[in-house]
């Protein structure tokens, strides 16, 4: 099995820590955008590579590797919709973040976009909503919980957001930060 993505990438994270925890042998494979765009149809990481019997599989999106991951180890992926529905919360999160780094990087911004104004308002109002959760103070750690804490831990490292005024969200990075298979997968770069 061989996981290609890069050290910072908050959803190959995800992946890596899901695999830690699974003990199933796997190859990390980084990769960048030039490499995403030559290998996987979506040009983007993660992507896994593994085979059923003789059939090399592909999966491209990190929700995917996640179930396969799980289910493949005898884990559920989700033990209920709320569960998932923070998952989802988080998802939306991070797909806005990562939006409006790479677009800061073009200039473009919240002060000059209405739309990323939008998006802006979206980081504060989900991060208030993520607050009001109650999260594991310990592992074992849900994957929305361990979604949680790979959103927050990029975040902190690109300097996207503080967590003043968050203080559930705060205690619960700094208790993961402990955890063995989140703090082997910090951000390399």
């Amino acid at each position: 099995m061989e996981l290609y993505g890069s050290y910072t990438s908050p959803f190959v994270r995800h992946c890596r820590i899901a695999l830690l925890e699974s003990h199933m042998p796997f190859a990390f494979i980084e990769t960048d955008a030039a490499g995403s765009a030559k290998l996987s149809p979506t040009q983007k990481v993660p992507f896994l590579k593994y085979k059923e019997g003789s059939v090399e599989k592909m999966l491209t999106d990190s929700s995917a590797i996640l179930k396969y991951i799980r289910e493949t180890s005898g884990r559920t992926f989700f033990a209920d919709v709320q569960e998932f529905n923070s998952y989802c919360t988080v998802n939306t999160l991070l797909d806005t973040a990562i939006n409006l780094f790479y677009l800061e990087k073009e200039n473009l911004t919240p002060k000059t976009t209405t739309y990323l104004a939008r998006q802006q308002s979206r980081m504060e109002t989900g991060l208030a909503e993520l607050e009001k959760l109650s999260l594991s103070s310990k592992a074992p750690y849900n994957d929305a919980e361990l979604r949680i804490a790979c959103f927050l831990g990029w975040a902190l490292f690109r300097n996207r957001i503080t967590l003043n005024g968050l203080p559930n969200l705060q205690k619960f990075i700094d208790g993961i930060a402990a955890y063995p298979h989140f703090a082997a997968t910090v951000p390399k770069g």
